[in-house]
């Protein structure tokens, strides 16, 4: 009988973990882009626009759209260095490529857009692992369609260091 009485307390005690939910963890891993990754996406970038003939700035950021890397190319403009952030930012505080925002402005009563603090134009697009953004580029110089090719690029270049990597 006690040691019928013994398994039923520590079933009771035991009840408790089935029932209460599991707590999320106080500190989570993540995914971080590297100074080298970062300056990979700036190099193929910077490629692309030299075979375009372009004369850009380019900007990549982390996470929360602190620069990583910037180059601007010889007789880039120079309003180019805040732009190029300002899409950096944008793509990796909204997790969305700055083109998306461009279209949506193009439609009737988007107008509430030019409220957020964004950049509605193509060239800046976040870079992701794993579904969470680590970080995104930036491109400002070209047309706005130029720019997002040569962001594109970068992308591109990250992309495949991942895919090459376990």
């Amino acid at each position: 009988m006690r040691r019928l009485v013994l398994v039923v307390a520590a079933g009771l005690l035991a009840a408790p973990a089935l029932i209460t939910p599991a707590r999320a963890a106080p500190v989570q891993d993540r995914a971080v882009l590297t100074l080298e990754g970062a300056k990979a996406v700036l190099a193929a970038a910077e490629a692309d626009a030299a075979k375009r003939g372009l004369k850009v700035t380019i900007t990549v950021v982390d996470f929360a759209g602190l620069p990583l890397a910037m180059a601007r190319m010889d007789d880039a403009s120079t309003v180019g260095v805040e732009i190029s952030l300002a899409k950096a930012r944008t793509a990796a505080g909204f997790n969305t490529p700055t083109g998306t925002y461009e279209q949506r402005l193009q439609k009737e009563g988007a107008l509430r857009l030019l409220t957020l603090p964004i950049v509605a134009s193509e060239g800046g697009i976040p870079i992701k692992r794993g579904g969470r953004t680590v970080g995104a580029i930036g491109v400002s110089g070209a047309t706005s369609q130029e720019d997002g090719l040569i962001a594109t690029a970068g992308i591109a270049a990250i992309e495949a260091a991942l895919a090459a990597k376990p």
